[in-house]
């Protein structure tokens, strides 16, 4: 772990130049400069001091935060099969039930649709990739084509078909996730 650099970054976020920090904690500007660059190590004492001044403490300094996964490729998805609905969905983001929204592509078949929704809290976007959908809502049809998108809130019953004789590709975003 880079202390110094650390410390550096909590004191820059909480807007204190070297000085004021060491002044808080009655020690000398050259001190917390050596400490950001590594070139010395503080006491568990004035280490904790320190990271009273900067709101924190040992254990949630040293609790290392693995970085979050931003990017994904091909082998992170999931992708699963309805025949009898003639559909395929796939999670474009694995886990991602976990977040605030949940981005799929549902690929449909001609014929095919996808599961009904109750209506829910959130939103929904959906943009088409390739063939038209129509977008079922309530007792509502609205025809979706290619390089159309559509977006609502889910307050009645809810699906995509595919009418064509083609296969149909659409992103569809949920939130709060729901497929």
């Amino acid at each position: 772990m880079d202390i110094g650099g650390k410390i550096k970054r909590m004191r820059i976020e909480k807007q204190l130049t070297q000085e004021e920090l060491a002044n808080r904690c009655e020690l000398s500007k050259g001190f917390i400069s050596q400490l950001e660059n590594n070139l010395t190590s503080p006491s568990i004492a004035t280490l904790i001091d320190i990271l009273d001044i900067l709101g924190t403490n040992l254990r949630e300094f040293f609790n290392e935060i693995s970085d979050e996964k931003i990017t994904f490729t091909k082998d992170d998805m999931f992708e699963t099969e309805d025949e009898d609905l003639k559909y395929t969905l796939k999670w474009l983001v694995p886990n991602s039930q976990k977040n605030d929204m949940e981005p799929i592509i549902i690929t449909l078949q001609p014929g095919g649709q996808y599961k009904e929704d109750k209506p829910h809290e959130g939103e929904e976007f959906g943009y088409v990739l390739a063939g038209s959908i129509f977008l079922h809502l309530g007792d509502k049809k609205n025809k979706v084509r290619k390089g159309e998108s559509f977006y609502f809130k889910p307050r009645a019953n809810h699906y995509i078909s595919n009418p064509g004789k083609k296969e149909s590709k659409v992103v569809w975003v949920s939130t709060p996730p729901m497929f």
